[in-house]
């Protein structure tokens, strides 16, 4: 990391602010050649930390902007490089032209992710912050947001940590022992290793079994939205959605295929599901529909049953109901309340939690009832528990793999074997849980953790 970099780090569209940053060796001798204060010495002159006000100028000395300026220096800066900003208006083109200028002088265009990359390369961030910077880039609901800024104050890196630290103690006394015998040092007890690893086994396990509740948070919940043809499934699609997304009309079958989209409903993100209508039919191309429909609800975790109240019940009806009860948790729409009611029968069995409405007439109501009972269901953790959760698949292997190792140590233990063997297992528990954290970890699996960043972060 002996290169500058440069990029704008804010989207290059009109915009009150447009801001480029740069990160490395020269970046406020860089910062020098484009920007000059409009009073008082040049920014390699002066503290870091202090905006100063002057103009911006393209790669020929012309004047583009009248901005801000301010450097921080290394290592008390994101990436722990000396790094500078300028914060202009947000014009593409002059940003277009600010940067051509820094490159003229010597920066390079920064890749996806690279400032966030030299922060942990650098020790300022360690593997679960810097994915929580990513998280809250796309953080989609309040709950989202809480996650991923507890995980960047380092929740979930404490929680780790803690456990890492638990199993580091267990393991330097165990080669104390065996490396010091003429120390005065406590003999290695099989007692003391069996609760040791039963503790650090009780921890993985409360951290593994975070991972769904993480996931769902950061990815969405998936939604199927199920029933009979022309029951108004696209109809409430359309508006949870507040649009016309999924063609709507009388004849029944017009949808055929899945339809997905994401939405925040009752603080919970939803990924949406609109599905053909469950029936049998003939038609090829429906039947596909259909059975894309059922694949749908059999991988949802939360299911929308909608029933057209105008007309008689069906036992259809209820075998739909039914089969989406036992999937997951179900909400059933009564739809069409605003026509006449049809033939309801006496159910022999609980139905799930139900809202009636007329989303063709009332879409606000029905968004705000559906939203309170998803709520109901999937409850946000309290603010301040925020952030130690797993919130993407690489965590959760890293765990469960540490989980494995000790849970393996300990029925070698049982099982009477000596202790170096069980130590063994621990250590390979040190090892998953330090890929975790990044401190230890391939550079393929940090490429791709930085694929999701955007440019400029």
């Amino acid at each position: 990391m002996t290169d500058t970099i440069a990029a704008a780090a804010t989207p290059m569209i009109p915009s009150a602010i447009g801001i480029l940053r740069l990160s490395g060796p020269e970046a406020v001798r860089t910062v020098d050649q484009v920007f000059t204060p409009f009073r008082g010495a040049p920014m390699s002159a002066r503290p870091g930390r202090t905006l100063v006000y002057g103009a911006l100028h393209d790669r020929e000395g012309a004047v583009i902007d009248h901005c801000l300026c301010t450097v921080s220096r290394a290592p008390g800066s994101y990436t722990g490089e000396d790094t500078a900003e300028l914060q202009c208006h947000g014009s593409p083109a002059a940003l277009t032209l600010g940067l051509e200028a820094l490159f003229a002088a010597g920066a390079r265009q920064a890749r996806p992710g690279e400032f966030t990359r030299r922060a942990f390369l650098n020790g300022k961030l360690d593997l679960t912050r810097t994915e929580a910077v990513a998280d809250l880039i796309h953080a989609e609901t309040p709950a989202a947001v809480y996650q991923a800024a507890g995980q960047l104050g380092g929740a979930l890196a404490d929680a780790v940590d803690g456990i890492y630290d638990h199993l580091t103690n267990l393991c330097a006394h165990f080669h104390a022992v065996l490396d010091y015998p003429d120390e005065d040092i406590e003999p290695f007890e099989r007692e003391e290793l069996a609760g040791a690893l039963g503790r650090a086994a009780e921890g993985l396990d409360a951290l593994a079994d975070t991972y769904r509740r993480g996931r769902l948070l950061s990815e969405g919940v998936p939604c199927a939205i199920v029933g009979r043809p022309n029951a108004g499934k696209s109809t409430l699609f359309n508006a949870l959605l507040g649009r016309e997304r999924a063609i709507v009309t009388d004849i029944p079958g017009t949808t055929r295929d899945t339809v997905e989209e994401r939405v925040n409903l009752g603080g919970v993100l939803l990924r949406l599901i609109d599905t053909a209508g469950l029936r049998e039919t003939e038609d090829a191309v429906e039947r596909l529909g259909v059975e894309r429909a059922r694949a749908a609800m059999e991988r949802a975790e939360l299911i929308f049953v909608v029933w057209d109240q105008s007309q008689p019940t069906t036992q259809e009806d209820i075998r739909i109901l039914k089969e989406a009860m036992d999937a997951a948790p179900t909400i059933l729409v009564v739809s069409k309340t605003d026509l006449p009611c049809g033939d309801v029968p006496i159910f022999d069995f609980q139905l799930p939690p139900q809202v009636c409405v007329s989303v063709k007439r009332n879409p606000q109501r029905a968004v705000y009832e559906l939203g309170e009972e998803v709520a109901a269901l999937f409850p946000q953790p309290p603010r301040s528990q925020a952030g130690a959760l797993l919130t993407n698949a690489r965590q959760a292997e890293a765990a469960g793999r540490a989980r494995q190792a000790v849970r393996r140590g300990a029925r070698a233990l049982e099982a009477g074997m000596s202790p170096d063997a069980v130590v063994a297992d621990v250590e390979e528990a040190m090892a998953a849980l330090g890929e975790l954290t990044g401190r230890t970890v391939r550079e393929d699996v940090t490429a791709r953790i930085f694929e999701r960043f955007c440019v400029g972060k």
